[in-house]
């Protein structure tokens, strides 16, 4: 007899799953009760290794406090079906909890990133966004490797579309999330 799987997913359920020692070299995300496996590939990776190096060098250069992390796990305390993994998190030092240890950060950052990887539907990611702004985000970055785009996201604000191609190259910047910080996109697209 075949075992019997919820429809949704709570938060222990979840974390029992992903404490299974089979999982212990598989990251996953639970998104609205469904528990989803992440498959970054290597340019995801080099991508989030170059803008989270950057985050951190402006942390230490300009003495601002907070804490970028690359793949930390983020639920909100009340929220029993969400679990989520942004790519990148940073939490700005007004917003810094204790280190977590075990389990997932009790807050959503300040700034949530998200690389697509080819397999991701983009309606997925946009969801992500919106979520992590309702919950508490001040900034999301969506990134589209293979477009050379990112979008930006602001509570209460329009989506800013930023690119970068043969005739314009855009720039990232923090806005109030990370003031004074700015990467441009032509630093973390590969070739």
């Amino acid at each position: 007899m075949a075992l019997q799987r919820p429809a949704v997913y709570t938060i222990e359920e979840f974390e029992h799953f992903a404490g299974q020692p089979e999982n212990a070299d598989r990251r996953f995300e639970l998104i609205d009760g469904e528990i989803v496996e992440k498959m970054p590939t290597e340019e995801h990776g080099v991508i989030a290794a170059l803008i989270v190096a950057r985050i951190v060098i402006f942390l230490e250069q300009h003495a601002i406090g907070g804490r970028a992390a690359v793949e930390p796990r983020h639920r909100m305390p009340e929220d029993r079906h969400n679990s989520r993994v942004p790519d990148i998190a940073f939490t700005s030092a007004e917003r810094l909890l204790p280190l977590t240890r075990k389990g997932a950060v009790p807050q959503m950052p300040d700034l949530a990133v998200e690389i697509r990887s080819p397999d991701d539907p983009v309606s997925l990611l946009r969801a992500k966004a919106s979520y992590y702004l309702a919950n508490g985000s001040r900034m999301v970055w969506l990134i589209f490797p293979e477009q050379r785009l990112v979008e930006v996201y602001r509570p209460d604000e329009d989506v800013l579309l930023l690119v970068d191609h043969a005739t314009r190259h855009d720039v990232l910047d923090g806005a109030a999330v990370l003031p004074g910080f700015s990467l441009a996109l032509n630093d973390i697209f590969l070739a």
